[in-house]
């Protein structure tokens, strides 16, 4: 998670990180789910959190 500020300063106006308990861990960009998992049962790799991003923005 540390590259999503650097990489993306310019495109987003904001991160949140919002604590939660159970294993959650989803990312969510204006609203829609880029990533669950919950739904997939992986944690994911920092390279597939900036893709998920990138797809989302272009």
């Amino acid at each position: 998670m540390a590259q999503v500020l650097p990489r993306f300063k310019r495109r987003l106006t904001r991160v949140e990180l919002v604590p939660s308990k159970g294993g959650c861990f989803e990312i969510k960009l204006g609203g829609k789910l880029l990533y669950s998992k919950l739904k997939t049962g992986v944690f994911p790799n920092e390279q597939e959190i900036l893709k998920a991003i990138e797809e989302h923005l272009t």
